[in-house]
């Protein structure tokens, strides 16, 4: 069954540039190290592939995730407005979310979005402590989708 859920992500990916499909997997590589336990949530969305983490497989509950656009990946906070960040990494000025467009997967592993992360899996140690060791289920493929590459990258 993982076989064949990672089959179909690696399809998913498969849609991007070979540049931007190496970082979508080094990014969900190191944001998955930061959970030994919970869910990764996959949505092959209209606007971008989303992998997002939580205690369980319910939507609502996921609170971190990594999407990847035609032209870049980006960790997004679901309760970024609430963080404390010193560094003025996150972007956006929603209620809610913020994101940090990444140059490199290695951006993860700084020491300033290490603390965000941190921040951002505090008030979920608990339940993530309870979970199940960490499994992924696509959640959502949507047929419609917007191009995963570039116009000019088109192949």
């Amino acid at each position: 069954m993982a076989d064949a859920v990672e089959h179909r992500i690696a399809a998913f990916v498969d849609k991007y540039t070979p540049a931007i499909a190496a970082q979508l997997r080094d990014a969900r590589q190191r944001l998955r190290a930061h959970f030994p336990r919970g869910v990764e949530m996959v949505f092959d969305n209209y606007n971008a592939l989303v992998f997002g983490i939580g205690p369980t497989d319910r939507t609502r509950e996921s609170f971190i995730s990594i999407a990847g656009y035609p032209r870049w990946v980006t960790l997004f906070f679901l309760d970024g407005a609430s963080l404390d960040d010193p560094q003025g990494l996150l972007e956006g000025d929603g209620k809610q979310v913020r994101g940090i467009r990444l140059k490199t997967p290695a951006d993860l592993d700084s020491p300033a979005v290490a603390a965000l992360v941190a921040q951002a899996i505090a008030p979920h140690r608990e339940a993530l402590a309870a979970a199940a060791p960490l499994s992924t289920v696509i959640k959502a493929e949507v047929e419609k989708q917007r191009p995963r590459r570039p116009a000019s990258a088109k192949a």
